[in-house]
């Protein structure tokens, strides 16, 4: 009992003189996480106002504020006299990566990923991209994902391993696109008049892009049953690729349509021809004339 209690009292007294410390290194871990925070926040809004990357600027942020709480972690222990707990802490931390760098392999890969995305990728926040089969604009950069909301009004969440090993077209990078269709002429129409008459279609449309570097034309595509089919090119602005690019189609089709019409085009419809073999029979065909109709 008399040894217990000198144990004790031997505790109790180098407790009491570490007080101070532990006081002291309490105050640094507060500091430590407040301080910490503040510069996170300050370089996020910085980094967010100056670059416009919410991604870039959310990682580093957040990668100065955990610095600085580990950091401000260790300096306590030591000014509290246990460093010795800091050394466990920074061995158990190390194997404790290992084990659950393998119990969450699919995210730490997705994580991992973000924090490549954070300096760099294919597209930006309300760019118009395809990411494998997933179609919409870009509505949300995280680390482990994402978000897309496509035009038909889903959601769709895209781990970021994924976006990084797969295909993704960006629709907006340079914020043109070109559109095709094919219109059908009679064979007996003139195909370059009906050419011009595409082209001035076109440049009457005020949302169709044409330039040095974006030039609208049209080509003879296939000689069809009954059309020659001309498929017609042209560049739109594609910052709204939602609406804005598909009405602009929309307007030159019906333009275009028009168009020839006036000029005396004819767009024949698909002719089936009917072939009768056995020329000794014979297949009576009787037409019935309508009413108010002249016989």
């Amino acid at each position: 009992m008399t040894t217990i209690s000198e144990a004790l009292l031997r505790y109790y007294n180098d407790f009491i003189g570490r007080l101070p410390g532990i006081g002291i290194g309490i105050l640094i871990i507060i500091l430590g996480v407040l301080i910490g925070s503040w510069i996170g926040m300050f370089v996020k809004r910085r980094l967010s106002v100056k670059t416009g990357d919410p991604l870039m600027s959310k990682f580093l942020g957040q990668a100065i504020k955990y610095v600085s709480v580990i950091i401000a972690i260790m300096l306590a222990l030591e000014v509290s006299g246990l460093g010795s707990i800091a050394t466990g802490i920074l061995t158990a931390a190390g194997a404790s990566a290992v084990v659950l760098g393998f119990a969450f392999k699919d995210i730490g890969q997705n994580f991992i990923a973000g924090i490549i995305m954070a300096f760099g990728r294919p597209f930006d926040i309300n760019d118009t991209v395809q990411i494998d089969d997933n179609f919409g604009k870009v509505k949300a950069l995280e680390f482990r994902y994402t978000k897309l909301k496509t035009f038909d009004g889903k959601d769709v969440y895209i781990p970021n391993s994924d976006v990084l090993t797969k295909p993704v077209t960006n629709y907006t990078e340079d914020g043109f696109f070109r559109w095709t269709f094919t219109i059908g002429i009679a064979y007996e129409d003139n195909i370059d008049g009906a050419k011009a008459t595409v082209l001035r279609a076109l440049r009457k449309e005020p949302n169709v892009i044409e330039d040095e570097e974006h030039e609208n034309f049209v080509i003879e595509d296939e000689l069809a049953t009954s059309t020659v089919n001309l498929k017609v090119f042209f560049w739109v602005d594609t910052k709204d690729f939602r609406r804005m690019a598909l009405i602009t189609k929309g307007n030159v089709v019906r333009n275009v349509k028009e168009a020839l019409e006036e000029a005396g085009y004819y767009m024949p419809a698909d002719i089936q021809e009917i072939k009768l073999y056995g020329g000794e029979k014979e297949f009576p065909v009787k037409i019935s004339p309508q009413k108010n109709t002249p016989v």
